[in-house]
């Protein structure tokens, strides 16, 4: 039957995943897997696991072309699937978002569901479908589960009622001041969002996450993130987009006070640099140039706290 899947169906990857799968020599060895896990509908498991969810991890693309990370947070039952190819996603407008600009009707989006206290996360893009300022519908390209690594366990609990916006104004500047290098310096965890289009003008938004020991992100005095890309499961999602689109959307959260620091800007990815021999367990090194950054104070209505001990 696998044999089968594997004739039949069409590969998922693009040009850039599979130019970084075959620079570490996996493009045939991914090739039965893509067809076989990358799906163009939700299994039931992740149709259950996203309406559990208190949060969500979005992906966007603004007009200008830009990528935008963002988080967003509703009590568990705001995102819903009815079929396993639609996602039913009960969110408000955002202003304040940068993200909000790429979720209109037609907008291609990201998503990731991921569950902090258990490490389990699974990942969807697709296509809006929006006629209602309050919702949207994600009608679904592919949906693929991820495995725990490098994911620290957080419960999260709720401090307002997450439809009370925050008073608080977002700060916007074109280079990292105190308050968003400590955010980042100190950080064990962030999201990542990325794109390309397709050979068939479909648009294709991932956002992924990234996560190390606090400090695993470093800062230039030039303002030039440098991250580790540690062992993975070799779909090279994000790293294939940067190939082909040097573009990303970060956002880092302060779990502590629900802010949130969210950028936009070029990438460059290393393959061979030498530098990779000062990032523990890194196979290789990419480098994020903001040009963009958003400073939300309070944006979130969640607050996550680590396991005690740690």
């Amino acid at each position: 039957m696998l044999e089968q899947t594997r004739q039949d169906a069409t590969s998922p990857w693009h040009a850039g995943e599979l130019a970084m799968q075959r620079s570490v020599g996996v493009a045939e060895r991914m090739d039965g897997p893509g067809r076989n896990f990358v799906r163009k509908a939700m299994p039931e498991q992740h149709r259950a696991f996203f309406p559990m969810l208190p949060f969500v991890v979005l992906g966007a693309v603004d007009a200008k072309g830009d990528v935008w990370a963002t988080v967003r947070a509703e009590r568990p039952g705001f995102m819903a699937s009815p079929e396993p190819e639609i996602l039913d996603v009960h969110l408000p407008r955002d202003a304040a978002d940068p993200a909000d600009a790429g979720m209109e009707d037609g907008d291609a989006i990201g998503m990731l569901g991921i569950q902090l206290e258990t490490r389990r996360r699974n990942r969807l893009n697709g296509v809006i479908r929006r006629t209602d300022p309050g919702a949207f519908q994600v009608h679904v390209g592919q949906s693929f589960g991820n495995c725990p690594q490098y994911i620290q366990l957080r419960s999260s609990a709720f401090v307002r009622d997450p439809d009370v916006p925050t008073a608080m104004l977002p700060l916007h500047s074109g280079q990292l001041d105190d308050r968003a290098l400590g955010m980042i310096e100190g950080a064990d965890t962030f999201f990542v969002a990325s794109y390309v289009d397709r050979e068939n003008g479909e648009r294709q938004v991932d956002v992924s996450h990234r996560g190390g020991n606090v400090g695993f992100v470093r800062v230039g005095a030039d303002g030039v993130l440098t991250v580790p890309d540690f062992p993975g499961n070799r779909f090279f999602n994000t790293l294939g987009n940067f190939l082909v689109n040097p573009k990303a959307g970060l956002v880092f959260i302060d779990f502590e006070t629900g802010d949130m620091l969210q950028m936009t800007g070029k990438v460059e990815v290393l393959l061979d640099s030498p530098e990779v021999a000062n990032f523990q367990r890194a196979e290789r090194l990419w480098r994020f140039t903001p040009e963009e950054i958003v400073l939300r104070p309070d944006p979130l209505p969640l607050r996550w706290s680590l396991p005690p001990g740690l």
